[in-house]
């Protein structure tokens, strides 16, 4: 299979649309990845000493990385009046304004959706908050805290013992969420002429992906057990343990594919026993039927079972760490990896690759247009294109209103 050819910028959607963003962390910048990725120009404003994103270490140290590609930074002293009302001119210039600090942060800078309307009536507002207003707004929020009051560490973990999902699905859903909203705003700017505020948020982001618990409930009057210890609509999805202590995930989620399951593995018995015709019939025998599979298939090799279930379309997973997605032959061929340069830490100038968007456009993946930024990378660039002289550029460079 051919590696597939990212879209050129102009073939995407969002080219000439202007992006001016105050985020760090994950939830807003990935708002504004989303947009870079769809092709619109987004100018991150960092601090004079940079986003402090870029330095985390730990589980934050891919962070930045991952969700800043396909921007512009510019590096400015905000507590400086030269610095202020160069982020207001740049603000004038924008269609969409992009944030997620604390709420009353950008009212204090004056930098808040009423004030800036008043000047650019066409601007598109989004602010990625913990909460939506109501009883809880006043609270910090992380995907952490969220997960925990929101259900979803309930679900994740087993009984009694709430456990964290294994990704920052709150914060990077949120900025999804934030990204369809300006997507929504910019289509209905173009039939009523007039921007409008967009809030999206962590803990009613988190709420939305649990609501099928939620509605379980509401169904059959019972509540969702964990996930480890749930019910399962299926009698077969489960992780089993095979030879040379390799572990794989199986599932057989049909009636039919009872069927080819129980042919490949020579299991006429298990077939024919009126017992397990039925889907429903194999869920509540689960007690005995699958310590009996996992009995049946633990003297064959992962790669053997591997080579069945997919021959006969039957869904399996090996149990995969992150860092091997990087080898993964399917992401490898079809472009779902992208290459980009580092710009901080201690691999700063090393080369990698980085998971792409997963949706293809006209037959093409989004592609990578420009590495994560260096702060203050685009500075000058953009100072000169909103009519700063090289004498502009430099005293306000030698006063420390921008780097």
């Amino acid at each position: 299979m051919s590696v597939n050819k990212p879209l050129s910028q102009n073939d995407l959607p969002y080219a000439g649309i202007r992006v001016v963003e105050f985020t760090h962390m994950v939830m807003g910048p990935t708002c504004g990845m989303i947009l870079a990725d769809l092709g619109a120009e987004v100018i991150k404003v960092e601090p004079i000493d940079g986003d402090k994103t870029r330095n985390l270490i730990g589980s934050g140290a891919g962070f930045f990385p991952m969700f800043n590609r396909n921007k512009k930074s510019i590096a400015v002293d905000m507590k400086t009046p030269a610095g202020m009302e160069l982020v207001r001119k740049l603000v004038s210039t924008a269609d969409v304004l992009s944030e997620n600090f604390k709420p009353g942060t950008m009212a204090k800078l004056g930098l808040d959706y009423e004030t800036l309307k008043k000047i650019n009536p066409k601007l598109i507002y989004v602010s990625h908050k913990g909460f939506l207003p109501g009883p809880y707004d006043h609270r910090t929020a992380l995907d952490e805290v969220v997960q925990m009051m929101g259900g979803l560490a309930y679900m994740t973990g087993p009984e009694d013992r709430p456990l964290r999902a294994g990704s920052s699905v709150n914060d990077i859903m949120g900025g999804v969420f934030g990204a369809i909203g300006v997507m929504a705003a910019l289509r209905q700017r173009e039939l009523t002429d007039e921007g409008q505020e967009i809030q999206s948020s962590l803990f009613e982001n988190n709420v939305f992906l649990v609501g099928q618990h939620m509605m379980q409930y509401a169904v059959t009057g019972k509540a969702a057990k964990p996930m480890p210890s749930r019910i399962s609509a299926w009698a077969i999805y489960d992780v089993f343990e095979v030879a040379n202590g390799e572990k794989i995930f199986l599932a057989v989620v049909t009636d039919t594919q009872w069927k080819i399951f129980c042919e490949a593995f020579g299991f006429a018995d298990l077939y024919q026993d009126p017992a397990l015709k039925l889907n429903n019939q194999r869920v509540q025998a689960r007690s005995t039927l699958i310590p009996d599979i996992k009995n049946r298939l633990a003297q064959l090799t992962a790669k053997e079972i591997t080579t069945i279930f997919e021959e006969n379309g039957l869904p399996f997973a090996p149990i995969t760490r992150p860092e091997q997605l990087f080898e993964d032959p399917h992401l490898i061929a079809t472009g779902g990896l992208a290459p980009i340069t580092l710009t901080d830490g201690p691999k700063a100038g090393t080369q990698t690759s980085t998971p792409l968007m997963p949706l293809m456009m006209n037959g093409k993946r989004l592609g990578i247009r420009l590495n994560p930024p260096k702060s203050g990378e685009q500075t000058q660039e953009i100072l000169k294109e909103l009519g700063y002289s090289e004498d502009d550029i430099r005293k306000l460079s030698s006063d420390g209103a921008i780097a």
